[in-house]
C-alpha cells in the first residue's frame, strides 16, 4: 500500500514563491508516477502537473512557466516549485499518483 505526504505548503503574497514536496512510502519497488491537483473552495480538484515514472512530464495551462515538477533522483519524492504565485492559486494542493492515491493536502494561501 503506497502512501503521500505532502509538505510546505503556506501563506505568501502575490508574485512569491513556495515549494511544495511529497514523500511516497509503503511497499514500493519501483519509481512510480507522481502528480500535483489542487481544489479551490466551490470548485472540482483539477490537474496542477504530473511526472511519469520513466520522468515524463505534463502541466496544467494556468501553470506553465511558472510552476515546476521535479523528482528527486532515484526516489518517490516530487517536488512542486511554484514561482510568481497568484491569488487564484489559493487552493488545497493534492499529491497523487496512480490516479486513485491521495495524499492529505497542503493549504497555499496567496494573497494579493
Amino acid at each position: 500500500q503506497v502512501h503521500l505526504v505532502e509538505s510546505g505548503g503556506g501563506l505568501v503574497q502575490a508574485g512569491g514563491s513556495l515549494r511544495l514536496s511529497c514523500a511516497a512510502s509503503g511497499t514500493i519497488l519501483n519509481i512510480i508516477p507522481m502528480g500535483w491537483y489542487r481544489q479551490a473552495p466551490g470548485k472540482e480538484r483539477e490537474l496542477v502537473a504530473t511526472i511519469s515514472s520513466g520522468g515524463r512530464i505534463n502541466y496544467a495551462d494556468f501553470v506553465k512557466g511558472r510552476f515546476t515538477i521535479s523528482r528527486e533522483n532515484g526516489k518517490n519524492v516530487v517536488y512542486l516549485q511554484m514561482n510568481s504565485l497568484k491569488p487564484e492559486d489559493t487552493a488545497v494542493y493534492y499529491c497523487n499518483s496512480y490516479s486513485t492515491i491521495w495524499g492529505q493536502g497542503t493549504q497555499v494561501t496567496v494573497s494579493s
